[in-house]
């Protein structure tokens, strides 16, 4: 009988919410409160101010709260912007394209051809380090060795491989992509290096005993299990460069543009409506490509 009547009592307190007299379906909703009130005031309240900025009117004087789609017509209407958004969408596919190859072998060299876990934190270790600086800093140091009198140059001319100065290794697409690709790499390895950890090293064993070749097993054994780190690699590099500003500017030489650019100029002119429009638009497709990018990939087996 007390077994029967402490049996009853624990259902009861789970139906009160343990003895608070709150409903247990009520609840789950108190204990994610405080994170939805975190959420909405650091991440949805400021969206929303920039999608309310964005509707509102603007001279060299100040801005004017209204309803207006002057901006957004501004924005998709122009030939400058639509152009701007593909050179961003440019660098994004061909950082997202190295970072991915770069960090792919790096992941795998270190989870399969290092077997001692103590050498493969050391040498994850290793690759932090850079990153323990700032990115413009180590954006910077890029100038020094591409530039004219650079070191680079300096070096083939001194072998007689070149009789004058490479000019397109600063202040060019190329000085942008290869910045990027080395601030962002690292986004791409450490999640690809996370799922590859987790693999089951007897499933190797059983494609080589199934007849399968070293290329077989990469195929069709590891960049299937990697996919989920390949997806979340994929986000960050993605997000990253198409908000990336300092990058394309310095790197550039302002030879160059992308979306965040033109937004951080019109901001610098004060016209913050025209920016909140593009914003809404970048936030958009930024969106609709991490969205693809899951409609291809489960990333919930790796969380």
């Amino acid at each position: 009988m007390a077994t029967i009547a402490s049996s009853d009592l624990e259902q009861e307190r789970q139906k009160t919410g343990g003895g608070l007299g709150v409903p247990s379906w009520a609840m789950a909703y108190l204990q994610a409160a405080p994170l939805f009130l975190i959420l909405g005031f650091f991440f949805l309240l400021p969206i929303a101010m920039i999608g309310i900025v964005s509707f509102w009117d603007y001279d060299f004087a100040g801005l004017y709260p209204a309803f207006l789609t002057t901006n957004y017509i501004e924005t998709l209407g122009s030939w400058v912007t639509w152009k701007t958004y593909l050179n961003t969408l440019k660098f994004t596919a061909i950082v997202w394209a190295l970072t991915l190859f770069i960090g792919f072998w790096v992941a795998y060299f270190l989870a399969f051809h290092i077997r001692r876990t103590s050498t493969q934190m050391i040498l994850f270790l290793v690759c932090t380090v850079p990153f323990m600086t700032s990115n413009i800093i180590r954006m910077i140091s890029w100038i020094p060795v591409l530039g004219r009198n650079g070191l680079v140059n300096s070096t083939l001319i001194e072998m007689g491989l070149i009789p004058r100065p490479i000019e397109w290794l600063l202040y060019s697409d190329f000085a942008v992509v290869l910045a990027m690709v080395h601030l962002y790499t690292l986004f791409m390895v450490t999640p690809i290096f996370n799922t590859l950890m987790r693999v089951d090293r007897s499933l190797f064993e059983a494609a080589r005993d199934a007849g399968a070749s070293g290329w077989q097993i990469l195929w069709n054994v590891v960049i299937p299990l990697a996919k989920p780190g390949i997806a979340i690699g994929s986000i960050f590099v993605v997000t990253l460069v198409m908000a990336d500003f300092s990058t394309v500017q310095v790197m550039s030489g302002g030879q160059s543009a992308s979306i965040a650019l033109m937004m951080k100029n019109q901001m610098s002119l004060l016209q913050y409506p025209a920016a909140a429009a593009n914003a809404v638009v970048l936030l958009i497709i930024v969106l609709l490509m991490v969205a693809a990018i899951l409609r291809i990939v489960d990333i919930r087996k790796e969380l």
